[in-house]
């Protein structure tokens, strides 16, 4: 545990901290700044309500984690970073430790769970009005507090739980709970909020679109079991795990609450300026938007003057499926033409996918194609922003937004999406898959996700293993660059395998209307079993001798 509570209580002063430039929503809470004492927060009806609003600003954005928008793809085989200062790298070159951190949330998250706690305790006697709504508020604070628990609990594994707030005369030296315990208190937390919270964004006034509601407490509790299930935490392959992860993803499509988005509307899913995507049913949950264009200005290609930040490997550019056969490339049968490998008609046409979410040579972005070969004006080594793989990142990015030097600038509003469907039927279709191997609800949900990218479905008569290799990359293909890769390839104890190894990209070179493309290695990886979790910071051990460090670092 951390001993920044001491300072905090030494005071008895509760800050909240507000954005007056925010646009009206449920993060909107006008009062004067500053700090006030403990008991007015809770004797005011609006300061009450406005201290749990703060509770959502720990809710982690993933769009940069190094401060310059290195995404988490980046220090998986998903993604290079064209800054090779990074501190992304640290995960990648083997220095990752105590000493050398980064995505470390482990103060962040516990400093929001305290205010959790605290609303937990206090809200029953405080001045919110009507008396029917701190039941439904408190059952957000569930919610957030369970989503901390395991935001430490994949990065971490065993942690401690925090379930009340602490005071200074507390001992915080405290051991790290098993995992059983973590498991059971997150669910216990979810259910909690299952109980009492509206189902679903669509059952949301416009003003508390991106609260909390049941939905994202079962997708929370979802990929929480569908973590404990695997491998990685699942050490005794206990397969009733894996039935109650399939279970949980299954009462959430039960609800009918949410569905898939048609294709041709999945590229706006992250722009929520676009109407049929702000909180559409695919989304179940998300951070407040913000308007910006920091997500472009950091990804597009150079000659679009963007940092190119994040590069997509050839190997994640590989795992796009042939759009007729639906084989993967691999398959001499596929279809796949070496010369032609990003076609997007005929016989030898790639997975819809792949041009909604990588930019590759020749595709339009902003009315224009894209140059990545070399020479072109998207590959100039010169430009240190240069691509490392010959690829771009197109998903997130809004082809309406506007960031150019002497060009007005246009924002667009942005979250960060936690929790969507196709993620949930994917949770399903995984965890019924290892449970009772491919019956035919793993097609179905499977299929679903195929069928709205225009892909064939999976072919009949696969065996347990096939399934969950044609899971597994379907994953890597519809949550690419979500953040989900990264922690997935580690739930499957598969690290030393995809991990450990370089990765490459490619290069094309141009001779009058001809192109020849070549692989290439980019940059080796290290990746041993130790970083299947995180280090504990130096930090943090200094402070509680109880804690330890994970095993390895």
């Amino acid at each position: 545990m951390k001993n920044h509570n001491r300072e905090h209580l030494k005071y008895l002063l509760i800050v909240l901290v507000i954005c007056m430039g925010c646009k009206k929503d449920y993060l909107k809470f006008d009062y004067t700044d500053g700090s006030i004492r403990e008991e007015d927060v809770w004797k005011s009806d609006r300061n009450s309500r406005g201290f749990l609003n703060t509770t959502y600003a720990g809710l982690i954005n993933g769009y940069s984690v190094d401060g310059d928008g290195a995404l988490l793809a980046s220090a998986s085989d998903e993604a290079v970073n064209s800054n090779v200062n990074s501190r992304i790298n640290i995960i990648n070159n083997g220095t990752w430790g105590a000493l050398r951190t980064i995505d470390d949330q482990y103060n962040n998250m516990y400093t929001n769970i305290r205010k959790t706690n605290l609303f937990l305790e206090k809200s029953g006697s405080s001045a919110i009005t009507p008396a029917s709504d701190i039941v439904r508020l408190k059952g957000e604070a569930y919610f957030l507090r369970a989503m901390y628990h395991f935001e430490l609990m994949k990065r971490y594994g065993q942690i401690i739980l925090a379930t009340r707030s602490y005071t200074t005369t507390d001992d915080l030296d405290l051991p790290r709970n098993t995992l059983d315990e973590v498991i059971a208190q997150i669910s216990a937390d979810c259910d909690e909020a299952i109980k009492v919270l509206p189902a679903s964004q669509s059952d949301l006034g416009v003003a508390d679109k991106g609260r909390a509601t049941a939905g994202a407490a079962l997708a929370l509790k979802s990929r929480m079991l569908l973590y404990a299930a695997s491998p990685l935490y699942n050490t005794n392959g206990d397969l009733s795990k894996w039935t109650a992860a399939a279970a949980t993803a299954r009462q959430l499509i039960n609800l009918n609450k949410n569905s898939l988005l048609p294709l041709a509307q999945l590229g706006n899913l992250w722009d929520f300026s676009v109407a049929a995507s702000n909180y559409s049913p695919e989304v179940i949950f998300a951070t407040n938007v913000s308007a910006t264009n920091s997500i472009e200005s950091n990804n597009a290609p150079i000659s679009y003057e963007g940092k190119g930040r994040t590069n997509p490997t050839q190997e994640l550019v590989n795992a796009f499926e042939m759009r007729v056969s639906g084989k993967p490339i691999t398959d001499n049968t596929s279809g796949f033409s070496p010369t032609d490998p990003y076609s997007t008609t005929g016989a030898s046409a790639r997975d819809p996918r792949l041009s909604l979410f990588i930019i590759y040579n020749g595709q339009s972005f902003k009315s224009r194609a894209v140059e990545t070969f070399t020479g072109g004006r998207d590959n100039m080594p010169i430009n240190i922003n240069n691509t490392k793989t010959g690829y771009y990142l197109r998903k997130f990015l809004s082809e309406s937004s506007a960031w150019a030097t002497g060009a007005t600038s246009v924002n667009r509003n942005r979250p960060w999406i936690f929790f969507r469907y196709s993620e949930v039927l994917l949770n399903y279709a995984e965890a019924l898959n290892e449970a009772s191997g491919p019956v035919t609800d793993v097609y179905t949900y499977v299929n679903q996700i195929r069928l709205r990218a225009g892909m064939p479905v999976l072919p009949a008569g696969l065996t347990q293993s096939q399934m969950r290799e044609r899971i597994q990359n379907e994953r890597r293909v519809e949550l690419c660059f979500e953040g989900h890769r990264f922690f997935d390839v580690r739930r499957w104890r598969k690290g030393t395998e995809l991990f450990n190894k370089s990765v490459s990209g490619i290069q094309i070179t141009k001779t009058g209307t001809s192109l020849t493309y070549v692989p290439f290695q980019v940059e080796n990886r290290v990746f041993t079993e130790k970083n299947n979790l995180f280090p504990i910071p130096q930090s943090e051990l200094n402070k509680a001798s109880k804690l330890k460090q994970n095993p390895g670092y």
